[in-house]
């Protein structure tokens, strides 16, 4: 495998990895909320957690259906739309459907992805990318939002709220049994 091979497959790997991690932070800060939680706006021209989810599942609906042949901001998108409040409880049962299966349209298309393709152009808006250039717009932009996400949910669970990384005051202890285990391989 040629040096530039290895390098896209290096880059196709660390763009599934880094689209897992936040989807699965979101999805544990996520499973701490009540349907309720998902509704509270925290502050006048704040948008709540089911609006942050809302504009991703339309965000991801747009940009990988038909990566290839259609523009990423597909005409039937109503982008202002997502950030209109929903008003029952019933809609949030419907956002978690549908985020679920809007990131597996974004894991389907990763795991197509060839090396070859990083390199290929698609259009945004009409914005001509490099496929490398759309996916790592993508990362930033979700991991923006899935860090409001988490936010939004720790502030709202307070003290209930379970950690989704190194707990406060046992990164020494984190840190050390990492390397024990990494000795032991």
């Amino acid at each position: 495998m040629s040096d530039t091979a290895q390098l896209a497959e290096t880059l196709l790997a660390s763009f599934r990895h880094s689209f897992r991690s936040y989807k699965s932070l979101a999805d544990r800060a996520l499973a701490q909320l009540s349907p309720v939680d998902w509704l509270h706006v925290p502050a006048p021209e704040c948008n709540s957690i089911a609006v942050i989810v809302q504009h991703m599942v339309g965000n991801l609906n747009s940009r990988f259906t038909q990566f290839f042949t259609s523009d990423g901001e597909k005409p039937n998108r109503q982008r202002d739309k997502e950030f209109i409040e929903p008003t029952s409880l019933e809609t949030v049962a419907t956002l978690q459907t549908q985020w679920a299966e809007a990131w597996l349209l974004l894991f389907d298309l990763l795991d197509a992805l060839q090396p070859t393709d990083l390199l290929r152009t698609v259009r945004i808006r009409g914005e001509a990318y490099t496929v490398l250039a759309a996916i790592q717009r993508q990362v930033m932009h979700y991991a923006y939002h899935v860090g409001q996400i988490v936010v939004q949910a720790k502030a709202l669970r307070g003290a209930e709220w379970q950690t989704l990384s190194i707990p406060r005051g046992q990164s020494e202890q984190f840190t050390q049994q990492m390397q024990n285990a990494s000795n032991q391989v």
